[in-house]
């Protein structure tokens, strides 16, 4: 089957479960952070073996635990028996995802994510005197673990006695309390050296950091790009300078967002706003998507204007940092110098105007109609075919009596670059929908606003990092630790719960629910190929006779053509090519021929959750504490160290080598240590 079928010529032709009792129900206890867990854990994880001997309970919990976290999976405590005197006589230490799933969701269509999955994976313990003695182990567990991503677990979270006391002193100085998780993030270097997270902290503020910019703005970025520099060898930035000396455009993006482009570089969004009332500056921003749908940040930029020939500067800089590979297509606002330049710089690449920008024109270009915003966003949203917006769009200018209007004039000759019937044949990675803003104003919010000063910005630029990063690896521990039951029997829906993240299986089975609405007939049947017309039962909101918006039950009529042979299958609402996301009425004719597996052309890498991305490998860090003496040492023993790694690897005789001399060395530190 040809890759761009012409649906629009078809359809113009065609259109005239019970919870389940869980047989091994227990009631588990999640070990979390207790007194006795302040106390120094062992500084070596054995593995549990039969009669190994502990002194009290909590020491046997304390191995335990440790052996967990340096395996990657998390503890819950899952019978316990007390004698006649009340004390304790056995207990079990288990993997968290023991037991029978039980999903507990009013809503059967969208049940809760479940952990458990009956991984067998525990320890058992009896009294044996004054001690406990492991009677039983089992070591295998029937999931992937991860030990990068245990951290995320509650049983591996504390909060330090430290922690707490400066997390109360910046409470009580009035500091915010979503200011405050910072202080304890940057002391401890990053986030994966913290044992605790948000949900652990009462008090979230941010501590107060000092970059020490000076007054004058152009020196003081230019210091500040030496010192990222000098942390981050492949930080990147360019500033224009003018023959005066002004500084007048700046760009620099990181490593880590340099190499998130190799996994992100096909759709990109770019927008501006004012950075401050004060200094009137233009931000500028590159953003992406990533496999959980969220913004990831792809370059920064500060501007001294908004012409063509700034927007040129900016875009080649910006070409130039991500190896000269421009993106498949790009989303901007309506700007006439913006699109100069993308037609300059980005010849070939696909440029869409961002939809919900121009509906927030309507007030100011279409002053006194007050009901046609509805009927814009009917004609806009709701029409299937290229045909049928040209018909809605004359209809609603006849009505409405606007064939003067140029501002309307101006977007019916640019159709092509905004209405979803013209662009939905590429792919924008669902940065369309009406309900998100792809804005900068959106992705910097909460860090940046009015009384923003440079200083403050470039301050909260690196929050804003680390805040994201962190977000997107707790997206990943979910999809990894998490899984979301399926719905149906089909076998194509288990395809999609193994391979994409929490967020996109979300989205697909949200697709899968709609198929109940869905009324596949077969049309037509040339060779292997089937036409199919799919009807629709949904609901509209439209403009009622007395002018208010109001909800309207509407059959949508939509053509499925399936290719038996090669099982290809379009639809001409093409979602999945605008999307990536299978739309109901496919899935419905999936179903109706029997498909069990559905090709992997359908499956998008770019979805998948078992993908490693060059970007989760390169650690974001932004903390001064790369100044510090500690820092310096332990970067200088880690280069050393990967020296002496090279060259024991050459052969088994040197690698012996180095191993005895590590093995002395570490001798050597225990005596100093124990002095």
């Amino acid at each position: 089957m040809e890759p761009d079928l012409t649906l629009d010529e078809v359809a113009e032709q065609n259109r005239s479960a019970p919870d389940e009792e869980d047989e091994d129900a227990f009631v588990v206890e999640e070990i979390g952070d207790s007194s006795d867990d302040r106390q120094a854990e062992p500084t070596v994880a054995l593995e549990p073996k039969k009669g190994m001997m502990f002194s009290s309970e909590d020491d046997a919990v304390r191995f335990y635990k440790a052996y967990a976290r340096k395996k990657g999976f998390g503890v819950i405590r899952r019978t316990t028996r007390h004698g006649e005197d009340k004390m304790l006589t056995y207990f079990t230490l288990a993997c968290n995802r023991q037991g029978k799933a039980q999903y507990s969701a009013k809503n059967s269509f969208k049940p809760n994510p479940s952990t458990r999955m009956q991984c067998p994976a525990k320890s058992n313990f009896s009294r044996r005197g004054e001690n406990f003695c492991i009677t039983t182990v089992t070591l295998d567990h029937n999931h992937p673990i991860s030990p990068s991503k245990a951290r995320f677990l509650r049983c591996h979270k504390k909060v330090d006695l430290h922690s707490k006391r400066r997390l109360e002193l910046n409470d009580q100085a009035g500091a915010r309390m979503n200011k405050n998780f910072g202080s304890p993030v940057m002391e401890a270097g990053w986030y994966g050296n913290l044992e605790f997270g948000e949900k652990e902290c009462t008090n979230y503020l941010q501590e107060k950091r000092s970059l020490k910019l000076g007054a004058g703005d152009a020196h003081a970025l230019y210091r500040y790009f030496l010192h990222m520099q000098s942390k981050d060898p492949a930080f990147f930035h360019v500033m224009d300078v003018a023959e005066d000396g002004r500084l007048r455009n700046v760009f620099w993006a990181d490593a880590r967002s340099r190499a998130a482009y190799e996994s992100y570089w096909d759709v990109i969004t770019f927008d501006t706003t004012y950075l401050t009332n004060k200094y009137t500056i233009p931000l500028a921003t590159f953003v992406g998507i990533n496999h959980h749908g969220e913004s990831v940040l792809l370059g920064c930029g500060l501007l001294s204007n908004e012409d063509t020939e700034t927007f040129v500067w900016l875009f080649k800089s910006w070409l130039c940092c991500m190896s000269c590979k421009p993106p498949n297509a790009i989303i901007t606002d309506q700007c006439k110098p913006m699109q100069n330049a993308i037609e300059e710089v980005f010849p070939q690449a696909r440029h869409r105007w961002c939809a919900c920008h121009i509906m927030k024109k309507i007030p100011e270009n279409l002053n006194g109609y007050e009901n046609i915003k509805s009927t814009l966003s009917n004609v806009v949203y709701d029409s299937l075919t290229k045909h049928g917006f040209d018909k809605a769009w004359v209809e609603m200018i006849n009505k409405y009596d606007l064939q003067e209007n140029e501002w309307l004039a101006g977007l019916y000759d640019n159709k092509n670059r905004w209405v979803p019937a013209y662009v939905k044949d590429t792919f924008w990675a669902g940065m369309s929908s009406t309900k998100r803003s792809e804005s900068v104003n959106a992705f910097f919010d909460g860090y940046v606003n009015a009384r923003t000063t440079l200083k403050q910005f470039v301050e909260q630029y690196e929050n804003l990092l680390r805040d994201k990063v962190e977000k997107e690896n707790k997206a990943d521990s979910k999809s990894f630790q998490q899984q979301i039951p399926c719905i149906t029997h089909y076998d194509f829906e288990r395809q999609f719960q193994a391979a994409y993240t929490t967020a996109k299986f979300k989205e697909f089975q949200d697709q899968l629910r709609g198929k109940i609405y869905c009324y596949p007939t077969q049309l037509n049947k040339e060779g292997s190929i089937f036409t199919f017309g799919v009807r629709e039962d949904s609901k509209i909101f439209c403009e009622g006779e007395d002018g208010k918006g109001k909800e309207k039950r509407v059959i949508l009529e939509f053509i499925v053509l399936f290719n038996q042979g090669e099982c290809d299958v379009q639809c001409m609402c093409r979602l999945f090519e605008f999307r990536g996301i299978l739309c109901s009425h496919i899935i419905s004719v999936l179903a109706l021929m029997e498909i069990t597996d559905v090709p992997s052309r359908y499956i998008l890498q770019r979805w998948r959750k078992d993908i490693k991305r060059k970007h989760t490998f390169i650690r974001c860090s932004y903390d001064d504490m790369i100044d510090t003496q500690v820092v310096q040492r332990y970067d200088n023993l880690c280069k050393r160290s990967h020296e002496l790694a090279e060259n024991g690897a050459e052969s088994d005789a040197l690698h012996d080598l180095v191993m005895d001399g590590l093995n002395e060395l570490q001798s050597k530190i225990d005596a100093y240590c124990a002095r």
